[in-house]
Protein backbone atom coordinates (compact mmCIF):
# COMPACT_ATOMS: atom_id res chain seq x y z
CA UNK A 1 0.00 0.00 0.00
CA UNK A 2 1.07 3.43 -0.93
CA UNK A 3 2.24 5.99 2.60
CA UNK A 4 -0.61 8.44 2.70
CA UNK A 5 0.31 11.84 1.27
CA UNK A 6 -1.95 15.12 1.83
CA UNK A 7 -2.61 16.68 -1.74
CA UNK A 8 -0.55 19.41 -2.41
CA UNK A 9 0.37 22.10 -5.06
CA UNK A 10 3.01 22.23 -7.56
CA UNK A 11 4.29 23.14 -10.71
CA UNK A 12 5.71 20.54 -12.84
CA UNK A 13 8.04 21.80 -15.67
CA UNK A 14 8.46 19.42 -18.84
CA UNK A 15 11.55 19.65 -20.91
CA UNK A 16 12.10 17.38 -23.97
CA UNK A 17 15.44 17.63 -26.17
CA UNK A 18 17.52 17.40 -22.86
CA UNK A 19 15.98 13.85 -22.12
CA UNK A 20 17.72 12.00 -25.64
CA UNK A 21 21.00 13.47 -24.87
CA UNK A 22 23.93 11.15 -23.29
CA UNK A 23 23.91 11.26 -19.17
CA UNK A 24 26.70 13.60 -18.90
CA UNK A 25 25.18 15.91 -21.06
CA UNK A 26 22.16 15.95 -19.79
CA UNK A 27 22.72 16.30 -16.27
CA UNK A 28 24.71 19.42 -17.23
CA UNK A 29 22.09 20.73 -19.35
CA UNK A 30 19.33 20.18 -16.55
CA UNK A 31 21.52 21.74 -14.41
CA UNK A 32 21.83 25.20 -16.48
CA UNK A 33 18.15 25.07 -16.61
CA UNK A 34 17.36 24.86 -12.95
CA UNK A 35 19.81 27.90 -12.54
CA UNK A 36 17.62 29.58 -15.08
CA UNK A 37 14.61 28.65 -13.23
CA UNK A 38 15.80 29.64 -10.32
CA UNK A 39 17.04 32.82 -11.28
CA UNK A 40 14.04 33.79 -13.45
CA UNK A 41 12.21 33.02 -10.14
CA UNK A 42 13.87 34.87 -7.56
CA UNK A 43 14.10 38.11 -10.01
CA UNK A 44 10.16 37.98 -9.45
CA UNK A 45 10.46 37.71 -5.73
CA UNK A 46 9.74 34.27 -5.76
CA UNK A 47 11.57 31.49 -2.91
CA UNK A 48 10.90 27.88 -4.57
CA UNK A 49 11.86 24.35 -3.64
CA UNK A 50 13.03 21.94 -6.19
CA UNK A 51 13.16 18.44 -7.19
CA UNK A 52 14.18 16.85 -10.50
CA UNK A 53 13.15 12.94 -10.69
CA UNK A 54 13.53 11.40 -13.82
CA UNK A 55 11.87 13.32 -16.58
CA UNK A 56 10.33 16.05 -14.42
CA UNK A 57 11.19 19.21 -12.42
CA UNK A 58 9.03 19.98 -9.41
CA UNK A 59 8.84 23.42 -8.35
CA UNK A 60 6.90 24.11 -4.76
CA UNK A 61 6.45 27.95 -3.80
CA UNK A 62 3.58 30.52 -2.86
CA UNK A 63 1.42 31.08 -6.04
CA UNK A 64 1.95 28.24 -8.30
CA UNK A 65 0.18 29.79 -11.14
CA UNK A 66 2.25 32.82 -10.99
CA UNK A 67 5.51 30.36 -10.90
CA UNK A 68 3.97 28.48 -13.73
CA UNK A 69 3.68 31.46 -16.21
CA UNK A 70 7.05 32.82 -15.35
CA UNK A 71 8.49 29.46 -16.17
CA UNK A 72 6.84 29.05 -19.12
CA UNK A 73 9.05 31.57 -20.90
CA UNK A 74 12.18 29.85 -19.84
CA UNK A 75 14.24 28.29 -22.54
CA UNK A 76 14.53 24.28 -22.75
CA UNK A 77 11.02 24.22 -20.95
CA UNK A 78 8.21 21.93 -23.46
CA UNK A 79 5.43 23.12 -20.99
CA UNK A 80 4.34 23.71 -17.97
CA UNK A 81 1.36 22.45 -15.34
CA UNK A 82 0.05 23.24 -12.21
CA UNK A 83 -0.82 19.78 -10.53
CA UNK A 84 -2.00 18.51 -7.11
CA UNK A 85 0.23 15.78 -6.12
CA UNK A 86 -0.90 12.96 -4.01
CA UNK A 87 0.36 9.25 -2.74
CA UNK A 88 1.84 6.90 -6.05
CA UNK A 89 -1.59 5.44 -5.88
CA UNK A 90 -4.28 5.11 -8.42
CA UNK A 91 -7.09 5.28 -5.65
CA UNK A 92 -5.39 8.91 -4.24
CA UNK A 93 -5.20 10.22 -8.13
CA UNK A 94 -8.57 8.68 -8.47
CA UNK A 95 -9.98 10.76 -5.72
CA UNK A 96 -7.73 14.22 -6.41
CA UNK A 97 -8.86 14.05 -10.03
CA UNK A 98 -13.00 13.32 -8.86
CA UNK A 99 -11.84 16.66 -6.99
CA UNK A 100 -10.91 18.77 -9.69
CA UNK A 101 -13.42 17.76 -12.21
CA UNK A 102 -16.06 19.09 -9.87
CA UNK A 103 -14.16 22.04 -10.01
CA UNK A 104 -14.89 22.47 -13.75
CA UNK A 105 -16.78 20.19 -14.99
CA UNK A 106 -21.00 20.44 -15.24
CA UNK A 107 -23.34 18.19 -17.99
CA UNK A 108 -23.64 18.21 -20.52
CA UNK A 109 -19.79 18.47 -21.07
CA UNK A 110 -17.67 16.13 -23.12
CA UNK A 111 -14.66 15.12 -20.93
CA UNK A 112 -11.66 13.03 -21.66
CA UNK A 113 -8.70 11.40 -19.05
CA UNK A 114 -5.35 10.67 -20.12
CA UNK A 115 -3.77 8.35 -18.25
CA UNK A 116 0.12 7.84 -17.35
CA UNK A 117 1.58 5.27 -15.43
CA UNK A 118 5.68 4.82 -15.09
CA UNK A 119 5.40 1.71 -13.47
CA UNK A 120 5.54 -1.44 -15.30
CA UNK A 121 3.52 -3.46 -13.11
CA UNK A 122 0.06 -2.36 -11.75
CA UNK A 123 -2.52 -0.91 -13.83
CA UNK A 124 -0.71 0.53 -17.44
CA UNK A 125 -1.51 3.87 -18.62
CA UNK A 126 -4.51 3.42 -20.40
CA UNK A 127 -6.55 1.12 -17.50
CA UNK A 128 -5.38 4.43 -15.64
CA UNK A 129 -7.40 6.57 -17.44
CA UNK A 130 -10.24 4.50 -18.09
CA UNK A 131 -10.73 3.81 -13.91
CA UNK A 132 -10.09 7.62 -13.10
CA UNK A 133 -12.52 8.21 -16.29
CA UNK A 134 -14.81 5.96 -14.96
CA UNK A 135 -15.07 7.62 -11.15
CA UNK A 136 -15.46 11.02 -12.61
CA UNK A 137 -18.25 9.87 -14.91
CA UNK A 138 -19.78 8.24 -11.91
CA UNK A 139 -19.39 11.40 -9.71
CA UNK A 140 -20.85 14.04 -12.33
CA UNK A 141 -24.61 13.36 -13.72
CA UNK A 142 -25.19 13.95 -17.62
CA UNK A 143 -21.43 13.69 -18.77
CA UNK A 144 -20.20 11.97 -22.00
CA UNK A 145 -16.93 10.47 -22.88
CA UNK A 146 -15.45 12.01 -26.08
CA UNK A 147 -11.99 11.14 -26.29
CA UNK A 148 -11.41 12.72 -29.47
CA UNK A 149 -12.79 15.96 -28.98
CA UNK A 150 -13.39 16.47 -25.44
CA UNK A 151 -14.26 20.27 -24.12
CA UNK A 152 -12.41 19.15 -21.02
CA UNK A 153 -9.34 17.19 -20.59
CA UNK A 154 -7.72 16.01 -17.13
CA UNK A 155 -4.42 14.37 -16.96
CA UNK A 156 -3.21 11.31 -14.53
CA UNK A 157 -0.11 10.54 -14.15
CA UNK A 158 1.29 7.39 -11.36
CA UNK A 159 5.15 7.81 -11.22
CA UNK A 160 7.54 6.85 -8.83
CA UNK A 161 7.85 9.99 -7.18
CA UNK A 162 3.92 10.57 -6.33
CA UNK A 163 0.85 10.41 -8.28
CA UNK A 164 -0.21 13.76 -10.71
CA UNK A 165 -3.60 15.26 -11.32
CA UNK A 166 -3.56 18.60 -13.76
CA UNK A 167 -6.28 20.03 -16.50
CA UNK A 168 -3.68 22.09 -18.51
CA UNK A 169 -0.66 22.52 -19.71
CA UNK A 170 1.08 25.84 -20.41
CA UNK A 171 3.29 25.77 -23.89
CA UNK A 172 6.59 26.86 -23.21
CA UNK A 173 9.22 27.99 -25.77
CA UNK A 174 11.04 24.20 -25.68
CA UNK A 175 14.86 24.02 -27.29
CA UNK A 176 17.94 24.37 -25.12
CA UNK A 177 18.76 26.26 -21.91
CA UNK A 178 20.02 29.93 -21.90
CA UNK A 179 23.52 29.80 -21.61
CA UNK A 180 24.07 26.09 -22.59
CA UNK A 181 26.11 26.75 -26.08
CA UNK A 182 28.30 29.68 -25.87
CA UNK A 183 27.71 33.57 -26.36
CA UNK A 184 26.67 34.78 -29.85
CA UNK A 185 26.43 38.74 -30.85
CA UNK A 186 23.23 39.78 -32.61
CA UNK A 187 23.28 42.57 -35.16
CA UNK A 188 19.75 44.15 -33.66
CA UNK A 189 18.33 46.89 -35.79
CA UNK A 190 14.67 48.24 -35.48
CA UNK A 191 13.25 45.76 -38.01
CA UNK A 192 11.34 42.60 -37.76
CA UNK A 193 13.53 40.11 -38.94
CA UNK A 194 17.00 40.52 -36.39
CA UNK A 195 14.74 40.19 -33.35
CA UNK A 196 13.14 37.13 -34.25
CA UNK A 197 16.54 35.86 -35.19
CA UNK A 198 17.73 37.01 -31.98
CA UNK A 199 14.85 34.56 -29.82
CA UNK A 200 15.55 31.58 -32.56
CA UNK A 201 19.19 31.54 -31.61
CA UNK A 202 18.12 32.05 -27.49
CA UNK A 203 16.36 29.25 -28.25
CA UNK A 204 18.79 26.99 -29.07
CA UNK A 205 20.90 27.71 -26.03
CA UNK A 206 22.73 31.05 -27.02
CA UNK A 207 23.54 33.58 -24.65
CA UNK A 208 22.95 36.91 -26.84
CA UNK A 209 24.36 39.92 -26.64
CA UNK A 210 23.07 42.69 -29.35
CA UNK A 211 24.94 45.33 -31.03
CA UNK A 212 23.01 48.44 -32.87
CA UNK A 213 25.00 50.36 -35.54
CA UNK A 214 23.23 54.00 -34.77
CA UNK A 215 23.02 55.71 -38.37
CA UNK A 216 22.25 59.14 -36.82
CA UNK A 217 21.24 61.79 -39.32
CA UNK A 218 21.27 58.80 -41.72
CA UNK A 219 18.53 57.04 -40.05
CA UNK A 220 14.63 57.53 -39.35
CA UNK A 221 13.87 58.88 -36.08
CA UNK A 222 12.56 56.00 -34.48
CA UNK A 223 15.27 54.05 -35.67
CA UNK A 224 17.55 53.62 -32.29
CA UNK A 225 14.36 54.37 -29.68
CA UNK A 226 13.10 51.09 -31.56
CA UNK A 227 15.94 49.15 -31.33
CA UNK A 228 16.23 49.65 -27.67
CA UNK A 229 12.62 48.24 -28.33
CA UNK A 230 13.23 45.57 -29.28
CA UNK A 231 16.28 44.78 -27.15
CA UNK A 232 13.95 45.34 -23.79
CA UNK A 233 10.80 43.10 -25.44
CA UNK A 234 13.77 40.32 -25.92
CA UNK A 235 15.27 40.72 -22.32
CA UNK A 236 11.53 39.09 -21.02
CA UNK A 237 12.45 35.90 -22.88
CA UNK A 238 15.87 35.43 -20.74
CA UNK A 239 13.86 36.04 -17.06
CA UNK A 240 16.64 37.29 -14.52
CA UNK A 241 19.47 37.64 -16.52
CA UNK A 242 20.69 41.26 -17.76
CA UNK A 243 20.67 41.40 -21.65
CA UNK A 244 23.56 43.37 -23.02
CA UNK A 245 23.12 46.03 -26.07
CA UNK A 246 26.00 47.77 -27.44
CA UNK A 247 25.15 50.91 -29.82
CA UNK A 248 28.21 51.96 -31.95
CA UNK A 249 27.87 55.19 -33.59
CA UNK A 250 27.71 55.21 -37.67
CA UNK A 251 27.11 58.35 -38.81
CA UNK A 252 31.18 58.70 -39.39
CA UNK A 253 30.82 56.14 -41.61
CA UNK A 254 27.80 57.24 -44.08
CA UNK A 255 29.49 61.23 -43.77
CA UNK A 256 32.95 59.15 -45.10
CA UNK A 257 31.41 57.54 -47.88
CA UNK A 258 29.61 60.94 -49.19
CA UNK A 259 32.50 62.86 -49.02
CA UNK A 260 34.31 60.65 -50.68
CA UNK A 261 31.88 59.74 -53.32
CA UNK A 262 32.18 55.79 -53.42
CA UNK A 263 30.05 54.34 -55.58
CA UNK A 264 26.51 54.47 -54.15
CA UNK A 265 25.44 51.26 -55.76
CA UNK A 266 27.80 49.99 -53.37
CA UNK A 267 26.74 51.17 -50.39
CA UNK A 268 24.29 48.83 -48.86
CA UNK A 269 27.38 46.21 -49.18
CA UNK A 270 30.23 48.34 -47.75
CA UNK A 271 27.82 48.62 -44.65
CA UNK A 272 26.76 45.36 -44.34
CA UNK A 273 30.87 44.43 -44.31
CA UNK A 274 31.23 47.40 -41.92
CA UNK A 275 28.74 46.06 -39.88
CA UNK A 276 30.27 42.56 -39.36
CA UNK A 277 33.91 43.81 -39.17
CA UNK A 278 32.54 45.64 -35.81
CA UNK A 279 31.06 42.76 -34.85
CA UNK A 280 33.89 40.73 -35.40
CA UNK A 281 35.78 43.24 -33.50
CA UNK A 282 33.91 43.20 -30.21
CA UNK A 283 33.37 39.59 -29.95
CA UNK A 284 36.86 39.19 -28.91
CA UNK A 285 36.00 41.77 -26.34
CA UNK A 286 32.74 40.24 -25.42
CA UNK A 287 33.93 36.70 -25.60
CA UNK A 288 31.43 35.62 -27.99
CA UNK A 289 31.94 32.57 -30.55
CA UNK A 290 29.46 33.44 -33.68
CA UNK A 291 28.05 36.77 -35.20
CA UNK A 292 23.95 36.75 -35.67
CA UNK A 293 22.19 38.17 -38.34
CA UNK A 294 18.35 38.35 -39.45
CA UNK A 295 19.31 37.71 -43.13
CA UNK A 296 17.23 36.05 -45.51
CA UNK A 297 18.06 34.80 -48.94
CA UNK A 298 16.95 37.53 -52.25
CA UNK A 299 14.43 39.93 -49.29
CA UNK A 300 16.50 42.76 -49.90
CA UNK A 301 19.36 44.04 -52.30
CA UNK A 302 22.23 43.20 -49.75
CA UNK A 303 20.73 39.64 -49.49
CA UNK A 304 21.08 38.04 -52.53
CA UNK A 305 23.31 34.93 -52.39
CA UNK A 306 26.13 37.01 -54.18
CA UNK A 307 26.37 40.01 -51.93
CA UNK A 308 26.05 37.79 -48.88
CA UNK A 309 29.46 35.58 -49.69
CA UNK A 310 30.81 39.39 -50.26
CA UNK A 311 29.81 40.33 -47.47
CA UNK A 312 30.47 37.45 -45.12
CA UNK A 313 33.99 37.48 -46.75
CA UNK A 314 34.41 40.80 -44.46
CA UNK A 315 35.41 38.59 -40.92
CA UNK A 316 36.72 35.68 -39.93
CA UNK A 317 34.29 35.26 -36.78
CA UNK A 318 31.10 32.76 -38.08
CA UNK A 319 27.86 34.51 -38.95
CA UNK A 320 24.86 32.37 -37.95
CA UNK A 321 21.46 33.93 -40.07
CA UNK A 322 18.61 32.00 -38.43
CA UNK A 323 15.93 33.46 -40.95
CA UNK A 324 18.24 32.55 -44.30
CA UNK A 325 15.18 30.70 -46.01
CA UNK A 326 12.26 32.00 -43.97
CA UNK A 327 9.41 33.61 -46.45
CA UNK A 328 8.62 37.18 -44.57
CA UNK A 329 5.22 36.02 -43.43
CA UNK A 330 6.80 33.36 -41.18
CA UNK A 331 9.27 36.06 -39.92
CA UNK A 332 6.10 38.50 -38.90
CA UNK A 333 3.89 35.04 -37.24
CA UNK A 334 6.85 34.41 -35.28
CA UNK A 335 7.47 38.24 -34.00
CA UNK A 336 3.65 38.43 -33.04
CA UNK A 337 4.02 35.51 -31.10
CA UNK A 338 7.26 36.48 -29.35
CA UNK A 339 5.94 39.48 -28.57
CA UNK A 340 8.78 41.96 -30.94
CA UNK A 341 6.02 42.68 -33.65
CA UNK A 342 5.05 46.37 -33.65
CA UNK A 343 2.49 47.57 -35.47
CA UNK A 344 3.24 51.18 -35.67
CA UNK A 345 6.75 51.23 -36.91
CA UNK A 346 7.48 54.97 -37.01
CA UNK A 347 9.54 56.94 -39.49
CA UNK A 348 12.64 53.42 -39.54
CA UNK A 349 13.91 54.71 -43.00
CA UNK A 350 17.45 54.44 -44.11
CA UNK A 351 18.35 57.37 -46.12
CA UNK A 352 21.92 56.00 -47.07
CA UNK A 353 20.21 53.30 -49.21
CA UNK A 354 20.96 54.37 -53.24
CA UNK A 355 18.57 54.21 -55.75
CA UNK A 356 20.10 51.14 -57.69
CA UNK A 357 21.64 49.32 -55.00
CA UNK A 358 24.27 46.49 -56.41
CA UNK A 359 23.05 43.05 -56.57
CA UNK A 360 25.94 41.33 -57.53
CA UNK A 361 28.76 43.31 -55.76
CA UNK A 362 32.36 42.28 -56.50
CA UNK A 363 34.94 41.35 -53.87
CA UNK A 364 37.52 43.39 -55.95
CA UNK A 365 35.39 46.35 -56.50
CA UNK A 366 34.48 46.45 -52.52
CA UNK A 367 37.84 46.25 -51.67
CA UNK A 368 38.66 48.68 -53.92
CA UNK A 369 36.33 50.81 -52.21
CA UNK A 370 36.86 50.56 -48.42
CA UNK A 371 40.92 51.01 -49.34
CA UNK A 372 39.33 54.68 -49.80
CA UNK A 373 36.96 54.59 -46.96
CA UNK A 374 39.85 54.03 -44.37
CA UNK A 375 38.17 51.35 -42.69
CA UNK A 376 40.59 50.22 -39.84
CA UNK A 377 40.31 53.96 -39.14
CA UNK A 378 36.65 54.23 -38.72
CA UNK A 379 35.98 51.06 -37.04
CA UNK A 380 39.01 52.12 -33.92
CA UNK A 381 37.32 55.42 -33.38
CA UNK A 382 34.10 54.32 -33.40
CA UNK A 383 34.95 51.23 -31.01
CA UNK A 384 36.82 53.79 -28.74
CA UNK A 385 33.16 55.28 -28.22
CA UNK A 386 30.55 52.19 -28.11
CA UNK A 387 27.73 52.87 -24.96
CA UNK A 388 25.82 50.08 -23.31
CA UNK A 389 22.30 49.40 -23.06
CA UNK A 390 21.08 47.26 -20.42
CA UNK A 391 17.64 45.77 -19.88
CA UNK A 392 16.44 43.22 -17.13
CA UNK A 393 12.68 41.55 -17.01
CA UNK A 394 11.58 44.40 -19.53
CA UNK A 395 12.66 47.21 -18.13
CA UNK A 396 15.92 49.29 -19.36
CA UNK A 397 18.59 49.76 -16.63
Amino acid sequence: MAERQEPEKVVMVRYGELFLKSDPVKYHFIGILLRNIRQALEAAGHSCRFESPRGRIFVYGENPEEIAGIISRVFGVVDVSVCTRVAADPDAVRDAAVTLAGAHLHAPSRFAVRGKRQSKTGMNSQQLGEYVGSAIYDAIPGLTVDLRHPEYELFVEVRDCGGLVYDSRIPAPGGLPWGSQGKVLCLLSSGIDSPVASWLAMKRGCEVSHLHMDGGRWAGGDVRTTAIENHRRLSLWCPGADLQMIVADTEPFYDRMQELRVPARLRCVLCKRFMLRAAGRLCVHEDAQAILTGENIGQVASQTLANLAVIADATTVPVLRPLITYDKAETITLARKIGTFMDKQGDLACRAVPRMPATAATTRAVQESEAILGIDELLDAMLARVQYVIAHNGKIL
